[in-house]
């Protein structure tokens, strides 16, 4: 299958807002190409090597999405372009706004992950191991074998590491958990081999739900994993012990009017992939929904929150 790699130039301000109106269009995957985030990881020796250069110019970013090759793309194309104009509407700088987009296999997709992704160590016990690479494990590791495909999220990432750390901690047997945005589904396999008994994952992209639902297979995680396409938490039955969205600001926002609804008293949301500029804002919307923010990680310029709905403190 064709896709179209759609690639706009922006401001970190507009960065979470284009990202948003590229997941209302359907995008199977957001690239954020931050060089201010970049700089941040080159220089922090996270990295045991690399040739690129120190970026000079830290105030544009780069963010690209993939669409189908389709009769819809024009429609959906002009879209874009009409929704990321209108944010001058609401005092929100565009920068240079250029977009431009250029045609890739799913092979070509593919490709990618293999060259960048490899087996890592992402918290105390949790490994995240491509399906290519062979990993010797040792007795006290939990291996989560992925195959990422065309969807979002390999684990590594700050917005993803900070939650799995966060579910290291807080996990025990017969959880039911929730998981919003699910995309490759490594945060509900996640959750599951730490001894969540019930975790329901749901995502918009139809893409993401079909490689969420393979990687649930390979990791033989079936049992436990119910993975559909949802819009956020609707249609979601029951309360959870944990409710997990790894998404955007502005859609973690929205998705908190359903939190005091959706999720047990004393228990727990993670909340992540909040650019640290923005966590003023998603504070505000967690005590305006009647919730306690009990604590914040942040790396590399993201955020992730942990929210209980009322009771204790942990």
């Amino acid at each position: 299958m064709k896709w179209a790699e759609i690639s706009i130039r922006t401001t970190h301000e507009a960065t979470e807002l284009i990202a948003e109106i590229f997941h209302d269009l359907g995008a199977s995957g957001v690239v954020i190409e931050d060089p201010e985030l970049v700089n941040t990881y080159r220089n922090s020796g996270i990295w045991d090597y690399t040739d690129i250069p120190e970026a000079t110019n830290t105030e544009v970013v780069t963010v690209k999405a993939y669409l189908p090759m389709d009769e819809e793309l024009d429609d959906k194309l002009r879209a874009f372009e009409k929704e990321v104009d209108a944010l001058a509407g609401h005092n929100i700088d565009k920068g240079a706004g250029d977009i431009s987009y250029s045609e890739i296999q799913d092979e070509d997709w593919a490709n990618n992950w293999k060259t960048y992704f490899h087996t890592e160590k992402i918290g105390d016990i949790i490994v995240i191991k491509p399906s290519w690479e062979e990993y010797m494990a040792s007795p006290d590791d939990i291996v989560i074998e992925l195959d990422p495909g065309m969807a979002f999220g390999t684990g590594t990432h700050p917005t993803t590491s900070m939650c799995i750390r966060i579910l290291e901690e807080i996990v025990t047997g017969g959880m039911k958990i929730f998981d919003v945005g699910t995309g490759s589904g490594v945060l509900a396999i996640a959750a599951a081999k730490l001894g969540a008994t019930e975790v329901t994952a749901v995502d918009f992209d139809p893409v993401a739900v079909t490689v969420a639902k393979e990687n649930v297979a390979i990791n033989q995680a079936d049992s436990i994993i119910s993975v559909g396409r949802g819009d956020l938490l609707k249609g979601v039955e029951g309360k959870a012990d944990i409710v997990i969205a790894n998404i955007i600001a502005d859609i973690i926002i929205v998705l908190l009017d359903d939190i005091p609804n959706k999720l047990k008293i004393g228990g727990t949301m993670i909340a992540s992939g909040i650019i640290a500029d923005r966590l003023g804002d998603v504070t505000e919307a967690v005590i305006a929904h009647g919730l306690l923010v009990d604590r914040v990680l942040e790396e590399g310029g993201w955020a992730a929150m942990v929210i209980r709905n009322g009771g204790p403190t942990v």
